[in-house]
C-alpha cells in the first residue's frame, strides 16, 4: 500500500512537473507572438492624430452662428428647454466674463449663443 501510494504521489508530480513546463512553454510563445502587436499596436496609435481623444471642439468659429455651434459653445444639445439654455449660459459666462478676466470674445460668443436659442424658442 505504502509504494502505491509513493507511485502515486510520484506521478503527481511528474504531471505537475510537466503542467508547469508546458505554461512556461506557452507563456514565453505568448510574450513572443505579442511583441510584434504591440509595436504595431504602439505605431498605429502614433499615427492618429491627437485631437481624436480630445474632448474639447477643434476649429474656429463659424461666419454665422449655426444651432449646432450655438449648442457646442453653451454645452447643450440643439434641442433642449429655455430653463438649461439659461442655466447653461450662466454657468460659462460666470467662467469666461470679462470682469473676471476672460475673453470679450469669448463672452460676445456665449452671448451670440444664447440668443441663437432664445430667438429659436420665441418662434
Amino acid at each position: 500500500m505504502n509504494a502505491f501510494r509513493t507511485s502515486i504521489q510520484g506521478g503527481t508530480l511528474i504531471a505537475v512537473g510537466l503542467g508547469v513546463a508546458a505554461a512556461g512553454f506557452a507563456g514565453r510563445y505568448a510574450f513572443q507572438l505579442w511583441k510584434p502587436l504591440g509595436q504595431v499596436f504602439s505605431e498605429t496609435v502614433r499615427k492618429m492624430p491627437s485631437s481624436a481623444f480630445s474632448p474639447y471642439y477643434k476649429g474656429g468659429f463659424e461666419q454665422k452662428m449655426s444651432k449646432r455651434e450655438a449648442s457646442l459653445v453653451l454645452g447643450i444639445s440643439p434641442v433642449t428647454t429655455k430653463a438649461k439654455v439659461r442655466d447653461a449660459h450662466r454657468r460659462i459666462m460666470v467662467l469666461n466674463h470679462p470682469d473676471k478676466g476672460g475673453s470679450p470674445y469669448l463672452a460676445a460668443k456665449i452671448n451670440e449663443a444664447k440668443d441663437l436659442f432664445d430667438k429659436e424658442n420665441r418662434r
